[in-house]
């Protein structure tokens, strides 16, 4: 149920996040411009995965059914070794995750899921301003201050703009440039039909699913996209960019030699591989805080717990950020309430976002090792034993598994204002 009354807020940053919440901001009944650097709104990228916790607020929304239209649903997330390509562990999806979860796990285009909340902004009236290059924020007014624009002024202003954030800066008084992981990553993309034509490919080029390779020094992760037409792969691996190169054409004789001991399966993809990118894995560093002490500013999204894609839950925590704000704007009665409403945003989110940031991180170290006794015994736990608290699969993991798919913001939300609102009225 909308809010009984409505504020002015603009997002800075018309990406994943920035969309959640502009629609679940507007769906409480309030008034939301979008400030956007590009000149036109769009994505880049290829692959996205849509889990359950992301999947059940598109569901609310009433948009999951036409991400659905072009999205597919993996059967399983396997996860093979380097070596042989021997499974080590397999995780069903289909249907598992709506018979637990009530959500799908989806995946789909970038390009694909960036439009569908575009027009779903769009449709409940988010007005979007375009090619505008935000320079910073007046946390008093409050107002964004855009280079040779005049400020743009709200009631409150959320920044959304990414992992290299002015908004953040702005609010750290300093810079914050993005910060370097350690690793990069091969983009790859192949023809499925190349890929049929060699039998030992066909179940890849074939099953929706999520396949893993975990190696010494990195791993690669393939699934089908554009109806199955092309298989998407991204491998990480230790990065060796120059310092001042954070995208490059990728050397395809260099990732053949980096994988030559690898899968022959695997290799035998790779020689599929007409061109490839590679790109710089970055991250940020933890906040102490994502709101300004006035109470009209806050951050959400990359712009302030980037992290490591290797969970797959960077664009849904950022969703579920958006998701959030929305189910507190619409609680709040009065700008006081909205005020305290984005100090419980924080509290609520921030444990979250912070724990899934670190386990992301911890992945890679799981999935990276090299050859020895710790590798063995990894594999030992993923073959011989069921899943269990803390086993290597983190998404077979029972107790890890639904605390990523089973959040439901909107209970978290509703408890934590229902305590607020007691608190008030004992004082």
């Amino acid at each position: 149920m909308p809010s009984s009354f409505s504020v002015d807020v603009v997002i800075v940053g018309a990406g994943l996040g920035g969309l959640a919440a502009a629609i679940a901001i507007t769906r409480a009944g309030h008034r939301v411009t979008i400030v956007e650097r590009a000149p036109e709104l769009g994505e880049v990228g290829a692959g996205i995965q849509v889990p359950p916790n992301s999947a059940r607020i598109l569901d609310r929304w009433g948009i999951l059914s036409k991400l659905r239209i072009t999205a597919m649903q993996p059967e399983h997330i396997a996860i093979r070794s380097y070596r042989d390509g021997s499974m080590l562990s397999l995780q069903k999806l289909r249907p598992l995750m709506d018979e637990i979860y009530g959500s799908p796990y989806l995946h789909v285009h970038r390009a694909t899921f960036h439009k569908i909340l575009c027009d779903e902004a769009r449709r409940l009236g988010v007005e979007f301003q375009l090619g505008l290059t935000v320079t910073g924020v007046d946390f008093d007014k409050p107002a964004v201050k855009v280079h040779g624009h005049k400020d743009i002024t709200a009631h409150f202003i959320l920044g959304a703009d990414g992992l290299k954030s002015a908004c953040r800066e702005a609010l750290l008084g300093r810079p914050d440039p993005p910060h370097s992981s350690g690793d990069m990553a091969y983009r790859i993309v192949i023809s499925t039909d190349a890929m049929k034509e060699h039998k030992w490919l066909v179940h890849l080029a074939t099953t929706p699913a999520f396949n893993y390779w975990a190696g010494p020094g990195g791993h690669a992760v393939g699934y089908l996209i554009d109806g199955g037409a092309r298989f998407n792969m991204v491998i990480a691996v230790v990065d060796d960019l120059p310092d001042d190169v954070y995208s490059a054409k990728g050397d395809l004789d260099e990732m053949h030699e980096r994988f030559k001991n690898w899968d022959p399966e695997f290799r035998n993809m790779l020689r599929m591989v007409e061109e490839t990118s590679v790109w710089r894995l970055q991250n940020s560093i933890e906040m102490e805080s994502w709101i300004h002490p006035s109470g009209k500013f806050a951050l959400l999204g990359d712009a302030c717990h980037a992290t490591l894609p290797y969970l797959a839950q960077g664009a849904a925590q950022a969703v579920e950020d958006g998701a959030m704000l929305g189910a507190l704007f619409e609680k709040a009665e009065n700008m006081s309430e909205i005020a305290d409403a984005l100090g419980i945003y924080e509290r609520l989110r921030k444990p979250r976002t912070t724990r899934v940031v670190h386990e992301s991180t911890e992945y890679r170290a799981i999935m990276h090792m090299h050859d020895g006794e710790e590798q063995r015994e990894r594999d030992r736990l993923m073959t011989d034993l069921e899943p269990f608290e803390g086993y290597p699969n983190r998404w077979a993991d029972p107790v890890f598994q639904k605390y990523l798919f089973g959040y439901d913001g909107d209970i978290v939300a509703a408890e934590a204002w229902n305590q607020y609102k007691a608190g008030k009225e004992q004082i």
